[in-house]
């Protein structure tokens, strides 16, 4: 019973002091990826947005459907070309309201507003990152509109990017 106890007790201390040694500069080179992700959507270069996704990337759209890989860039593929063709253009940007992360993994949620020509359109992620070669990339990445409801507002009253200090735990 003793040995439970103890093993327990030393788990939650493990958890705890995981959940705690979130820095700095892990949020610098996380923003760094997150820069590269939104430069890259603005650009609509969808090679670039592959370098920053792993090759098992889990993508779940809208919570409706699954997609890998190959697949997920491909719709960025045709979806940019597209785009260039009719000289629309996109921008992305993210917000947050939770950061959790350690040395090798990290979970992102927030808010992210894509203004697509003249109309912009708002939706949730929750995307989990793992560290490869020393680059953060995306290997698990859900988003919803939450059926239209998330707005300007919800953006808004997000962390900004920038604003680290809020997720930084001493």
């Amino acid at each position: 019973m003793l040995k439970r106890l103890l093993t327990t007790a030393t788990l939650c201390l493990g958890l705890t002091l995981t959940s705690y040694s979130q820095d700095v500069n892990n949020f610098e080179d996380i923003n760094a990826m997150w820069s590269k992700f939104s430069q890259a959507f603005d650009a609509l270069d969808y090679q670039s947005i592959a370098e920053i996704h792993t090759k098992e990337l889990i993508r779940i759209p809208g919570g409706k459907q699954l997609l890998h890989y190959d697949n997920y860039m491909m719709t960025y593929k045709i979806d940019f070309e597209q785009a260039k063709k009719t000289n629309a253009t996109r921008a992305i940007s993210f917000r947050f309201f939770e950061r959790i992360h350690n040395d090798s993994i990290a979970s992102e949620k927030g808010i992210y507003k894509v203004v697509m020509d003249d109309q912009t359109y708002y939706g949730k992620f929750h995307v989990l990152l793992k560290k490869e070669n020393g680059d953060w990339k995306i290997f698990m990445d859900y988003d919803s509109n939450e059926g239209g409801t998330v707005g300007e507002k919800d953006f808004t009253a997000a962390v900004a990017i920038t604003d680290v200090s809020t997720f930084v735990k001493q």
